[in-house]
């Protein structure tokens, strides 16, 4: 096998014009760990040529300059643009890769020996699978397998930057690696106790006045709490929840057929890239974020017109999906944590969802304060809102908010990636000596919601737990069901989606050095607690960010510009 991919990247390479060592096109992100470029995982050896790989090819957006000035001003409340947002087939007519460079690529691979299984022009990607011998001849890499330095097991990875003899560039190449492995972002008591060195009795629990078993919240809780009407459901809405693994919706059954409640949203189960749909225990699969995503998403949010589980095992497919299909999901949720070889690698994406109008909520993480060994990606990516975690007390089951401090496991800081400070951070008045954040570097959370072990939660097809899970994994989704409230709103009166509220949230909440007097109507200003290195304060902070909704940030997000 190993000569005929030989004599087959010889003959591409004349039908291409150049040899690749003569004319090896860019991939613009990088591909390659720090810990294999500096030697600190050790070689351990190559992958067999005969083995199949999965990857997803990414092209780059035409005119990046002209995306930038246009996601700019659809997202400047000050711009005449402001919201006019495009359609995925006109995001492709503007910003999008040609059809000729489109089809030039898929030639390219096929050539190769790949075979294409997924993707497409308006994804800007395209999903292929083929054995290691054509990847190392299509990218000019070696696939080496290395000892991972901080985790008991293998990883592989290519020994250098991919190259192709294209004559254009491409945007990245997911698949290449396996060195972070996701993880969902939600805690259970008994490990967070271990962690703590105490016992899981010892770790205190707020819930006494949920509506679930044990008095545990239920995400219908959430909704009296941060919510508090009946008018708003998100009917007409789409929302769209990220997972790397799929689901049982056996669970979801049992949970609501367990309190007493009925769903009425129609739920698809969407593999972006051939990723199984189905979790099953007996099977060793674990579906407790899956389904605990909805339970808040629809909490939340009870009238949705549909939800979807992106589900897939590349990010680029997963993101890629949630720009394409129909419905469009123009609130979205993500409660997983991962390790990108490069944090610009979904930036094209996210600059996508900002030209179309959709949120993007990704929770902030539940090991404290971020840091290069404490991982925060994505959620201190510039372009999504960044979801922080709280502990939170109502009056009575399916009661009102009462009081609320910061959670102490809330994940927030600086970010680590070293991603720029965005325009809407560096108003007046947001970072400053109190919150002791960043003036140069993106600062996060930007909101939160409860997040402590006060939760119902059924999962893995066993008996379902109250009080034992927590995590900024429940307060990421419903947040985005809060959004499918105001974009519900919104078009009643004929306006457009909110989209990416960070550059609409921080000036309506912060002008002229001082919070404004809709601060108090918009927000629940969590000003006790801390987490690590920052605690909450006055106005916005490390930990809770601008603290947890009222009911009142519909009002005025609908009567925004």
């Amino acid at each position: 096998m190993a000569r005929n991919a030989c004599r087959l990247s010889m003959a591409i390479a004349l039908a291409f014009g150049a040899s690749a060592a003569a004319n090896a096109a860019q991939v613009y992100t990088h591909h390659v760990r720090d810990v294999v470029h500096s030697n600190v995982a050790q070689q351990v050896s190559s992958l067999p040529a005969s083995k199949l790989m999965s990857l997803d090819v990414v092209l780059p957006v035409r005119d990046e300059a002209g995306l930038d000035a246009f996601v700019a001003a659809v997202t400047d409340p000050s711009s005449p643009n402001y919201q006019h947002y495009v359609t995925p087939q006109e995001f492709t007519a503007r910003f999008g890769p040609t059809q000729n460079d489109y089809d030039t690529v898929v030639q390219y691979l096929t050539r190769y020996g790949f075979t294409v299984t997924g993707g497409s022009r308006d994804g800007m990607d395209i999903q292929v699978i083929g054995p290691v011998s054509a990847v190392e001849a299509a990218f000019n890499v070696k696939m080496r397998t290395y000892k991972h330095p901080t985790e008991n097991r293998m990883f592989y990875s290519p020994d250098r930057e991919p190259t192709t003899s294209l004559a254009i560039p491409l945007w990245h190449v997911s698949g290449l690696d396996n060195y972070s492995i996701p993880k969902p972002l939600y805690v259970k008591k008994s490990d967070y106790a271990a962690a703590h060195g105490i016992s899981p009795d010892a770790v205190v629990s707020h819930a006494t006045t949920g509506s679930g078993p044990s008095a545990s919240f239920l995400g219908s809780d959430m909704r009296a709490a941060y919510y508090g009407g009946t008018a708003l459901t998100g009917k007409g809405q789409n929302l769209g929840l990220l997972e790397f693994v799929g689901t049982d919706l056996a669970d979801l059954s049992t949970y609501y057929k367990n309190v007493g409640q009925t769903n009425k949203v129609p739920i698809t189960l969407l593999s972006t890239d051939g990723t199984s749909t189905s979790c099953l225990a007996s099977q060793s699969c674990d579906d407790t974020e899956q389904t605990l995503d909805m339970t808040q998403a629809l909490g939340m949010a009870p009238g949705l017109a549909s939800l979807v589980m992106y589900i897939g095992s590349s990010d680029t497919a997963m993101i890629s999906a949630m720009t394409t299909h129909s419905p469009l999901p123009t609130t979205i949720g993500c409660s997983w944590g991962w390790t990108p070889a490069d944090p610009a690698t979904l930036d094209p994406y996210f600059k996508k969802m900002a030209a179309q109008g959709q949120t993007f909520f990704a929770a902030s993480g539940d090991s404290s304060t971020w840091s290069a060994s404490n991982e925060a990606w994505p959620a201190d990516d510039a372009y999504v809102i960044s979801v922080g975690g709280t502990d939170l007390t109502t009056t009575r089951a399916a009661g009102p908010w009462k009081s609320e401090t910061a959670w102490v496991d809330s994940g927030g800081g600086i970010s680590p990636d070293g991603i720029a400070i965005p325009t809407w951070q560096k108003i007046a008045g947001v970072i400053n000596s109190s919150n002791k954040g960043s003036t140069t570097h993106r600062n996060g959370p930007d909101v939160s919601a409860n997040a402590n072990f006060t939760f119902y939660v059924c999962a893995d097809q066993t008996t379902c737990t109250a009080n034992n899970y927590g995590g900024t994994s429940f307060a990421a989704p419903m947040w985005a069901g809060f959004v499918a409230l105001i974009n519900q709103q919104r078009v009643a009166v004929s306006k457009k989606r909110i989209g990416n509220f960070n550059a609409t949230v921080y000036p309506e909440n912060e002008s002229g050095g001082k919070l404004t007097s809709t601060y108090a109507t918009d927000f629940h200003d969590i000003t006790s607690g801390k987490s690590g290195s920052y605690s909450a304060v006055t106005g916005y902070d490390l930990v809770t960010g601008w603290g947890s909704p009222k009911a009142g940030l519909i009002t005025t997000l609908v009567n925004s510009p």
